[in-house]
């Protein structure tokens, strides 16, 4: 009677233990289907068998998409974490939202608006800046692959005309931004094509008569292939697509656009918080911030008022370099200046290294004041720390110490490389939340303070103005896609408050146009982190260190904020028990 007894409990944790190997097979072959559908980021973790290859960006394929993550959630569902270890169990839970939120984002068929003016088909030479280049097949395979583009930029074509008929259109203030940059593909020449480029100097091992076969291959694809396929596109964006596009802003004027706002908010904060509520933390911060900046007027004596000091900041010469050259000079000297800094504040650090590059100058004058680039997978590649070098006399000196902390160390490469050096599931290592990795970079500058920088005022105000930026985010954000603001009001709104140049505020205003609630992230990350630091310190004392709490921050990758602050209040309470 006993052994029937223990049968059903013996079956039963079988097949527990069978759950959660189903569920390791199932992470381990979602990620391998993501690198096989994904060409361009194989390549760029080095792994080259479709290094011909782009993605299929074809109305079927998303179709398919939403299919299969349907079909992944059902085999979730049906398993039982009862028997997960805890570091499983954490697992599920991350990767189990992971598709939880594409299924909900893929109800909204943003896949029909496929034009972006901060990437996308119309930049695609910029590709090459991930890829390899290390041999001749290389080369060869870029060229093959560029063989191919008009296969893309028709799809694209089809998309685009669905969303016409469906109303899912994006703003044309947007539109015109691309439209240059599709004019720049196609009235150019194959020699002065932005991606020849990546062949006019070519570093290898090569006769010359081998380089000139590889160059020549490349002009006449590019004047074969890649020109005439822009060409269709310019036709097809001037004359049918940009006066289809909308003259509103806000997401909210699609389809569902209200409701897809609702939930990017809270997706890319990784919290309930709705728009209202966000809308009020960014007022109250903006006050905050305000406060603090006129400290820094009253130290430099200054005698006007808030608006023209910030247009003496925007104006006077003396705090902008006149050329290119010497504001990168300037960007290098300042990073190499963070890096010692490091271990006053780390107790480990990754071991790839991260450089300085110029951000290409066909989406320059689009884009923001830098980015960051993460590391290749197989350590082939470094992290790139990208800073925009158009226009230098709208670049402040006085903003280059808090960009770099956020951007480079112990911001963006930092956070990003030591990740990929932990061990964890490979959809954790190369992956990550918004609200955690921007609330990583947006904290660190505030390590700038304790790693020397900000000693000039204007430079604290510099990092002061970064915070105010952030801050005027998740006012603008929300107010454009949910409370019917134009985009003049956005503008209006951080001129009046914020030290940003106004060649900075339009790029920012319609990067926020065009990624909806993506800006909300970095503000509420950078609360909750410093948030769980003051909480640290009051509980632990004296017991509390810096590097010990950093550590506790990093240590499991980048995880939405309510299990960084679950580990954060555990290791609180293991450290108290510690010493009791």
């Amino acid at each position: 009677m006993k052994k029937l007894l223990l049968l059903p409990i013996i079956l039963i944790s079988c097949s527990s233990s069978n759950d959660e190997k189903t569920f390791l097979n199932l992470v381990d072959s979602e990620w391998q289907r993501g690198i096989d559908n994904n060409p361009i980021y194989a390549s760029s973790i080095g792994d080259l068998r479709f290094n011909q290859d782009w993605q299929d960006n074809s109305i079927s394929y998303y179709a398919n998409e939403k299919l299969h993550d349907e079909s992944v959630l059902e085999k979730l569902n049906a398993l039982s974490t009862d028997t997960f270890s805890e570091d499983e169990k954490l697992n599920f839970l991350l990767f189990s939202k992971q598709y939880q939120d594409q299924a909900t984002y893929q109800k909204f068929d943003f896949y029909l608006m496929p034009f972006s003016h901060r990437g996308g088909i119309q930049l695609e030479h910029e590709t090459v800046s991930i890829l390899p280049f290390r041999n001749k097949q290389h080369y060869l395979d870029w060229i093959e692959r560029l063989n191919k583009l008009p296969i893309q930029i028709d799809n694209a074509i089809e998309r685009a005309s669905l969303g016409i008929d469906r109303g899912m259109v994006p703003p044309r203030i947007l539109m015109t931004r691309v439209l240059g940059q599709i004019r720049i593909q196609a009235e150019t020449s194959p020699s002065d094509s932005p991606f020849y480029k990546i062949f006019k100097d070519i570093e290898l091992d090569l006769t010359p008569e081998e380089i000139e076969n590889i160059q020549s291959s490349a002009r006449d694809t590019i004047a074969n292939n890649v020109i005439p396929a822009y060409q269709k596109l310019l036709l097809f964006f001037e004359n049918t697509y940009l006066p289809a596009t909308r003259n509103t802003i806000g997401i909210s004027e699609i389809p569902n656009g209200k409701e897809y706002y609702e939930f990017a908010a809270k997706r890319f904060t990784t919290t309930n918080l709705t728009p209202l509520e966000i809308h009020n933390i960014g007022l109250a911060e903006v006050a905050r911030i305000r406060n603090e900046m006129q400290t820094v007027m009253d130290q430099v004596n200054w005698k006007g008022s808030f608006k023209e000091f910030l247009d003496d900041l925007r104006t006077n010469p003396k705090f902008y370099f006149d050329n290119p050259e010497d504001l990168f000079t300037e960007y290098l000297a300042t990073s190499k200046r963070l890096d010692p800094e490091l271990v006053h504040l780390f107790k480990k650090l990754p071991t790839i290294p991260y450089g300085l590059k110029p951000i290409p100058e066909e989406s320059a004058p689009d884009t923001t004041t830098a980015y960051y680039q993460r590391p290749a997978a197989d350590g082939s590649r470094a992290g790139y720390y990208y800073v925009n070098l158009y226009r230098p006399e709208v670049r402040p000196k006085y903003e280059i110490e808090v960009l770099s902390v956020h951007e480079a160390v112990p911001g963006h490469h930092l956070q990003i490389a030591l990740a990929m050096e932990l061990d964890l599931p490979n959809f954790r290592k190369y992956g990550g939340f918004t609200a955690f990795v921007e609330g990583w970079g947006l904290y660190s500058e505030s390590l700038g303070y304790d790693m020397g920088l900000y000693k000039d005022p204007y430079s604290k105000f510099g990092q002061l103005t970064y915070d105010m930026w952030r801050a005027i985010r998740l006012v603008v954000d929300t107010g454009m896609h949910y409370f019917n603001w134009s985009r003049q009001d956005a503008i209006n709104y951080f001129l009046e408050n914020s030290a940003k140049t106004k060649q900075d505020i339009i790029n920012e205003v319609d990067r926020y146009i065009n990624w909806p609630g993506q800006a909300l992230a970095y503000k509420i990350g950078q609360l909750k982190i410093l948030e769980l630091k003051d909480r640290s310190k009051d509980r632990l004392g004296e017991k509390f260190d810096i590097k010990d709490f950093h550590h506790e921050i990093l240590k499991n990758g980048a995880l939405p904020l309510q299990f960084v602050e679950e580990n954060i209040n555990n290791w609180i309470e293991t450290e108290l028990r510690a010493d009791s």
